[in-house]
C-alpha cells in the first residue's frame, strides 16, 4: 500500500503533466482529498453542519468550488435544504458527480471558481480547493470569496493538509493564517479550532474555521 506522501508525490506528477482532468482519469484513480472511501464526509464538515452552535441558513444557495464528486454538495443539500451548486475544473469529476446519487436540490457544472459572475451565495465550503490554488491566487480567491458570499452569509474552510512546508504542489503549504491574510476586514471568525474527530488519514492535519460575512 502508498504511503500518503508516495500519493500526493504521483498526484503532483500528474497535475504537473496533464492537469486536473488528469488526475481524475488516471487509472490510479488520484484523488487523495477524497478520503479512505472516497465517498466519505469529512467528519469536521459534518459535525459543524450538524451542530447548533451556527445559525445556518435554511433557504437560499450554496457553493462548493472543487467540488470533486460531489459528496460534500449533497450533504450539504441534505442537511441544510440549501440549493446547492458544485463546480469543479475537470470535466471528468464533474461527470462522476452527476454519475452519483442525484439530489434535486444539487447541480453540478464544470468552469472557473473566478470567472465574473453576479451570483451571490448564503454559504460556500472551502476543502483543499485553497491547497489546490498557486500561493499567488491566493489574494484573487480571498476577494472572490468576498464578492460572492452574502452579508450574512457563512464561507467554511476545512484546512488540510497542515503538514510541514514542502516545495510546490498541489497542495501548496497551508497554514491557517494564510485564509486570514487574504480574507481581509470583511469577515468574523465563528469557529476556529482543532476537530474533534477526523478522517484517520487528517488526524492532527487539520483545522475548521468558519466566517460569517460582514
Amino acid at each position: 500500500m502508498s504511503t500518503q506522501t508516495e500519493v500526493f508525490t504521483r498526484f503532483r506528477e500528474i497535475v504537473a503533466s496533464g492537469g486536473w482532468d488528469a488526475a481524475w482519469s488516471a487509472k490510479e484513480q488520484l484523488t487523495p482529498w477524497e478520503g479512505l472511501d472516497g465517498r466519505e464526509i469529512q467528519p469536521p464538515l459534518r459535525d459543524v453542519i450538524e451542530s447548533d452552535r451556527v445559525e445556518w441558513p435554511r433557504q437560499g444557495q450554496a457553493l462548493v468550488p472543487g467540488c470533486g464528486r460531489g459528496n460534500d454538495a449533497r450533504f450539504i443539500a441534505a442537511s441544510l435544504g440549501l440549493k446547492v451548486t458544485g463546480v469543479d475544473i475537470s470535466p471528468t469529476a464533474v461527470e462522476a458527480a452527476q454519475q452519483e446519487t442525484p439530489h434535486e436540490n444539487v447541480s453540478f457544472r464544470a468552469g472557473d471558481f473566478f470567472a465574473p459572475t453576479d451570483e451571490q451565495f448564503d454559504l460556500i465550503y472551502d476543502y483543499t480547493f485553497f491547497v489546490a490554488l498557486p500561493p499567488s491566487m491566493r489574494p484573487e480567491w480571498g476577494r472572490q470569496m468576498a464578492k460572492l458570499v452574502k452579508t450574512g452569509g457563512f464561507l467554511i474552510t476545512l484546512v488540510f493538509p497542515i503538514d510541514p512546508q514542502v516545495d510546490g504542489g498541489p497542495p501548496f503549504f497551508v497554514r491557517p493564517s494564510h485564509y486570514e491574510e487574504v480574507l481581509g476586514s470583511v469577515w468574523e471568525k465563528v469557529i476556529d479550532e482543532v476537530p474533534a474527530a477526523s478522517s484517520t488519514t487528517h488526524v492532527d492535519r487539520e483545522r475548521i474555521i468558519v466566517w460569517k460575512r460582514l
